[in-house]
This record gives C-alpha cells, structure tokens and sequence, in this order.
C-alpha cells in the first residue's frame, strides 16, 4: 500500500516502532468500515465517516490516541455517531505524513 514506510517509520512519532502497526491497524479498520469520502483541502484532508452507533466517540479516542504520540497532528472531530467529518492537519514538515495517510484512505475506503 501506498506510504506504508512513510507512515511507520516517521521520526516525529513518539510511539514505539513495535507499537506503530497495531495503530494503523486500527485507522486502516476505521478507514475500511467508516470513509465515505476523502477530499483534499489545499494542505489539509477531509474524511466524511459513516457508521453505527458509537462512531464519533471511536474517531475522537483514536484521534487523542494519536495525537499523543504524533503531536505534530491537528484532528477537529464533528458530527454524530452515525456521522462525522474528520478534518486533519499538519505542519509543511509533515505533508508527507498526512499524505500517506490520505492516500491510505482512499485505497482502503474505495
């Protein structure tokens, strides 16, 4: 898949690298079960997710999860359980990362 290697070797992670594939296992089941869409907004990425009951509270733990290890993410969660738009963030430095991770989403969600 697309910028696997960019998405578990970035440096500016904090998470244990043995660690780092249980977490995309668990974006790659959100984005697989959830993504609806995915748009590019200049720099930042746009995912509109639907599901069932629970969603917004399962994309805002792993979102903080996520952030406390990759901090250089910014994550605004909105909607409700069955519909959530997910709007992320990242300095110029990190591009690459959220491109890689936008790119999964497609792939995974198509």
């Amino acid at each position: 898949m697309l910028g696997m290697e960019t998405l578990l070797n970035t440096d500016a992670c904090t998470m244990p690298t043995a660690e780092r594939p249980l977490r995309l296992a668990e974006f790659d089941a959100l984005f697989t079960t959830a993504v609806g869409s995915v748009e590019r907004r200049g720099a930042d990425v746009r995912m509109h997710l639907f599901g069932t009951g629970g969603l917004l509270a399962r994309v805002r733990d792993l979102t903080a999860r996520e952030t406390s290890c990759c901090s250089f993410f910014a994550f605004t969660v909105d909607g409700t359980d069955h519909d959530v738009t997910l709007d992320i963030s990242v300095p110029p430095a990190r591009q690459e990362v959220l491109d890689a991770l936008a790119e999964r989403a497609q792939e995974l969600s198509a």
